[in-house]
């Protein structure tokens, strides 16, 4: 997968308003940019300890960064800042509306680094910087698929091309619940183990049902019958009825999907004309749920054959000697 970047000026424009940002010294792109979610604070290179300077992240001078400058004599200022400067830069990020020192700002300008500044407190800055951050360079996949949220539970469609995911969809909308998107679903790792699925931007909520043609799901249900995203959480894999397969009968072994490096729960549905794939789909949900707070049907059940057969052993061994 190619690495992903992320242009400081596509920063800027794209969350000016949002992280109330001001551009200082006119330069809209540096040296280098932005690669990795990661955020740094240089106050102790300002110091002099160089050893864990990250220079590829974006630098951000807080309160405590610029109250140490101020107290510098001009020249401890110039070589202060100086020391930022002995790499390339991503760029530089000044947090409270904080003016930024003359040395800083020439070195910006000898150097092209982009010079920004925030009207935010720093902490809370750093919160918003760093969400946005993580969620562009989430990792990302195209899945052919379709995502729709059935009683909270995100599931999954998949299967092969002209299988009925999109039919299924439309029957479980018309039934109450909820489409994020059809056909192709954009995918991103937001964190270790949660996957979240939302449809291309010009797709918005439109089907296209074999023998209708394209409908606005939308327009025809309302807006309670859409959503822009949902984590998934269940893959439901439809495969066309084999009487040679060994389809699961009982639920006792785990099935997992991997996607993006995260396991999900994966039922394989048979179909065969005449089933309702629908009240499955609800069912399956419902079943997810419970296994979230610890109810396990399949394992209860099993446990409950075994200790009924362990019962009718000793029933059978009492009633063998009890001949009255």
């Amino acid at each position: 997968m190619e690495k992903k970047t992320l242009a400081v000026k596509e920063l800027f424009e794209g969350m000016k308003e949002t992280l109330s940002l001001e551009l200082i010294n006119d330069i809209y792109e540096g040296q280098l940019p932005i690669t990795v979610r990661d955020i740094h604070r240089p106050g102790l290179a300002l110091a002099g300890f160089m050893q864990n300077y990250l220079n590829e992240r974006i630098q951000i001078l807080g309160e405590t960064e610029i109250l140490y400058l101020n107290t510098r004599t001009p020249e401890e200022r110039k070589e202060a800042i100086g020391r930022l400067f002995i790499m390339p830069l991503v760029c530089i990020i000044v947090t409270r509306g904080l003016e930024p020192p003359e040395e800083l700002i020439g070195f910006t300008h000898e150097y092209g680094v982009p010079l920004l500044q925030t009207s935010m407190l720093t902490t809370p800055f750093i919160q918003e910087l760093t969400k946005y951050l993580d969620d562009y360079f989430a990792p990302t996949l195209n899945i052919h698929a379709t995502l729709v949220d059935v009683y909270g539970v995100g599931l999954l469609f998949t299967g092969r091309s002209g299988i009925g995911k999109s039919e299924i969809a439309l029957d479980l909308i018309e039934r109450g619940h909820r489409l994020v998107a059809d056909d192709t679903i954009i995918v991103k790792r937001t964190a270790e183990d949660i996957l979240i699925g939302r449809g291309h931007g010009h797709l918005k909520h439109f089907m296209e049902i074999r023998g209708i043609g394209i409908v606005n799901v939308q327009d025809l249900f309302g807006i309670r019958a859409i959503r822009i995203q949902k984590r998934i959480e269940v893959e439901v894999n439809l495969q066309e009825w084999d009487e040679k397969m060994d389809w699961d009968r009982e639920g006792l072994q785990d099935r997992d999907a991997t996607i993006l490096g995260v396991k999900i729960p994966q039922v394989v549905v048979p179909i065969y004309p005449g089933k309702n794939i629908t009240v499955i789909s609800e069912v399956i949900a419902m079943n997810h749920m419970l296994k979230v707070y610890g109810i396990n049907a399949a394992q209860r059940f099993d446990h409950m054959v075994i200790d009924q057969i362990e019962s009718d052993r000793q029933t059978r061994h009492y009633l063998r000697y009890d001949t009255e």
